[in-house]
């Protein structure tokens, strides 16, 4: 048995041995994995806790970058609700600086006047966002948004508190921006009317949704294929019929006006039938330079309709903000005194005699002329014998707290594209601006009899001829010398704002009452090389029955301004082309 016992020995031993050997190796191989997993976890908890750190890392970016933006929202805000933004500036108002506070981050924001590109202001807008230890900063420069023709409504006064529609009409080719305020209708209907094909080249903003307020319904999807400019639906208003704000802006002007070119007219012929006081400015080019005859206390006679249903012609009623209407008196004719020029109240003076500066805040803008009358304006001249007669050279704005009346072309000197548009780098420009209305002039009043059959000229005084003579030889003292019409087409190139009411012109027929003088009947052209800004539409014409037709263009050369500082009334402000710019602010 021993031996039996000690002959299996050996293999029982070796047994043992091997299964000995067989769970060092496991073990090993246990410890090994252990080893890998616990590296290969604390190499996951540690790329978890990079990704998460990371993760929280973009996100506080983010979120400062997020903050910086809303800064910039809020700052573009608030300048969109300012009357007048460099006077808010200039004065400190209230709103822009300020901060915003977040769940996760906070900003800082300021805006300031940054530069002039020739008389147009550039803003600088800096918002500062920041959340943990992240900082971003949004820079931008910014200008007030410009179209080319912006309207109040695209409606045109008809009586005391009504309107009535003002059709774009089939064919016609309409190659300017426009914008059109919300006119918050019940029901909500398209607030551009249309009738026909015509053709939008530019692109136009309006003020309404594209979709009726209580429907949904799409009220432009009928129309859009005719603006091939698109459509910007939404847009601030132009602020052109909030009365405070026009206000405020010629306030300013009056007040860098220069005191020699500031007037306020008397209408002295008080006998005259509904005197109005009026300054004649007759442009001209004389040697080369341009100049302006400038004659004070004017008395234009002026002429209404007996009711509302017989005229066009209105103006908004002060204090309605555009909401309600009135008769005015319109431009019949005018006189002055025999002996102004000894008297000193005709005299001349070099356009660039008005010319001023305006500084803000360290930015200075390109030199223009200023002209300010607390008053109505006759633009225009029957006198054939100034040189360059009716053209503007230099570049000028006139501003009046009551009427322009248009009484003649008026076009600026120096080239001009084969499209008849003053060239890109013509320097000279005309802006007129008007707390009333502005209106192209009917010098067919006197000579159809509306009025006192011939104008009067009370002792002391003489009557002042505008337009064209029909019968040129006639001179002063010929039964024909006040029988005058304006050209056929009448051109006026100059950028058009009307606080009051709309541009157009007066004494279009309605009905059996009114009806201008034509030079080529039915209709003659009226041709606007420039921009306009109107309250409410003017009426220009009756298709095929009498006025104008309009011939509008625009002159690009105007969104460098047309004066200095800034009188324009978009409630939009855009960035200058190039002139967004993110980063991080340097620690």
């Amino acid at each position: 048995m021993r031996t039996q016992n000690s002959k299996l020995n050996p293999p029982y031993v070796w047994r043992i041995k091997t299964k000995n050997c067989g769970n060092g190796s496991v073990l090993a191989l246990v410890v090994i994995a252990l080893v890998i997993l616990s590296a290969m976890g604390l190499g996951l908890l540690s790329v978890a806790y990079g990704v998460r750190l990371n993760a929280s890392r973009l996100k506080n970016e983010a979120v400062a970058q997020l903050a910086a933006e809303a800064g910039y929202e809020q700052t573009l805000y608030w300048m969109c609700q300012q009357q007048d933004l460099i006077g808010a500036l200039q004065k400190g108002v209230s709103g822009s600086t300020g901060t915003l506070t977040f769940g996760d981050g906070n900003c800082d924001y300021q805006v300031q006047l940054f530069a002039f590109i020739g008389s147009r202001p550039v803003y600088r807008v800096i918002s500062n966002g920041h959340s943990g230890i992240f900082d971003r900063t949004t820079d931008v420069l910014v200008v007030q948004a410009v179209s080319g023709w912006d309207m109040g409504q695209c409606r045109v006064a008809s009586g005391g508190s009504s309107t009535t529609e003002v059709y774009f009409a089939n064919g016609e080719i309409i190659d300017i921006p426009i914008h059109i305020n919300n006119l918050k209708d019940s029901p909500d209907n398209r607030d551009i009317y249309i009738m026909g094909s015509p053709h939008f080249l530019q692109p136009a903003g309006m003020g309404e949704s594209r979709y009726a307020k209580s429907t949904g319904s799409d009220k432009y999807g009928s129309v859009m294929g005719l603006f091939e400019g698109g459509i910007y639906f939404d847009q601030p208003d132009c602020k052109v019929t909030d009365e405070a704000t026009i206000a405020s802006k010629v306030d300013r002007f009056k007040d860098t006006t220069k005191t020699a070119f500031k007037f306020t007219p008397t209408a002295t012929a008080t006998s005259i039938t509904n005197p109005q006081p009026a300054v004649q400015l007759e442009f001209f080019v004389e040697d080369g330079v341009g100049k302006v005859r400038i004659t004070n206390n004017c008395t234009v006679r002026g002429f209404q309709q007996s009711s509302d249903s017989r005229t066009w012609d209105f103006k908004i009623k002060p204090g309605t903000d555009g909401t309600k209407y009135q008769r005015y008196s319109i431009y019949a004719y005018h006189i002055r005194s025999a002996d102004a020029d000894s008297t000193g109240e005709r005299f001349v003076r070099q356009i660039e005699d008005s010319y001023v500066t305006q500084s803000f805040g360290g930015a200075t803008s390109g030199p223009g002329g200023q002209i300010f009358v607390n008053g109505n304006v006759i633009i225009g001249s029957g006198d054939s014998s100034l040189p360059g007669q009716d053209i503007v050279k230099g570049k000028v704005t006139v501003v009046a707290t009551g009427n322009i009346w248009v009484a003649d072309s008026t076009v600026i000197d120096g080239a001009h594209d084969a499209d008849g548009k003053p060239s890109q780098d013509n320097p000279n420009v005309l802006g007129l601006v008007a707390q009333g209305i502005v209106k192209v002039a009917d010098p067919g009043m006197s000579d159809y009899g509306y009025v006192d059959d011939s104008p009067v000229e009370p002792p002391g005084y003489e009557y002042v001829p505008i337009g064209r003579p029909d019968i040129p030889s006639a001179v002063k003292g010929d039964p024909n010398y006040h029988k005058r019409y304006l050209p056929d087409p009448t051109v006026v190139e100059a950028a058009i704002t009307v606080g009051g009411g709309g541009w157009g012109a007066e004494n279009v027929r309605r009905g059996s009452y009114g009806g201008r003088k034509e030079a080529s009947s039915p209709q003659d052209d009226l041709i606007v090389r420039g921009t306009i800004t109107e309250a409410v539409r003017g009426v220009v014409g009756m298709i095929g029955q009498d006025g104008y037709l309009k011939r509008y263009y625009m002159d690009e050369r105007l969104l460098e301004g047309i004066l200095p500082g800034d009188i324009w009334l978009r409630g939009k402000y855009i960035p200058a082309p190039a002139g967004w710019h993110d980063y991080r602010p340097a620690n």
